[in-house]
């Protein structure tokens, strides 16, 4: 059996080295390719007299008991709990709305309904006493609650809080629901 050896003095064995060192970035770099990707851009634009959802209402996470109890969001952002309900996180905060009328003009503000119901995978869920974050605090009803514009440019923005009623051995999984605001400028 005969073995074949390829002998290379010292010198071209650093220079092919040094070769292959210089080369290397190269093909190992890929093919250069132009990318692009989109963006969003969103605007909203007012007219006078109107009112829009900034934010959803959100309990956050929650981990039910063979207890029942509660989660209240506060219109400033708080969150705690009643009975066998653990608060998970740091989530939940409560619904914001904006809108824009006019400097000292009244607004009459009530709820579609004073309890709504959130659905999911288990039994259903109640949501109620809305509390809007004026000042002060009042808890929205079916019966309108009057505000005053206090802003000199007409602009508002307000948040609502509530509490959430959570049943014993409630089953895991996203629920939801939708509450109406109504907004009559006077």
């Amino acid at each position: 059996m005969r073995t074949s050896h390829i002998i290379c003095p010292l010198s071209i064995q650093r220079g092919l080295a040094i070769f292959a060192l210089l080369i290397a970035p190269t093909a190992a770099s890929p093919a250069l390719a132009q990318n692009s990707a989109q963006g969003a851009a969103e605007a909203i634009v007012l007219r006078p007299l109107s009112f829009f959802k900034v934010n959803d209402l959100d309990f956050g996470d929650i981990i039910p008991s063979a207890t029942a109890g509660t989660v209240t969001i506060e219109p400033d952002g708080s969150r705690s709990r009643t009975g066998g309900v653990t608060l998970a996180g740091n989530g939940g905060e409560p619904a914001r709305f904006a809108g824009l009328g006019s400097f000292n003009r009244q607004v009459n503000i009530s709820l579609g309904s004073n309890t709504i119901w959130i659905t999911g995978p288990g039994v259903r869920m109640r949501v109620r006493n809305f509390e809007i974050g004026s000042t002060p605090t009042a808890i929205l009803s079916t019966t309108p609650t009057r505000f005053r514009i206090t802003s000199p440019l007409g602009n508002y923005n307000f948040p609502v809080g509530g509490t959430l009623e959570v049943g014993a051995n409630q089953a895991p999984g996203d629920y939801s629901g939708t509450f109406t605001i109504t907004l009559n400028y006077l």
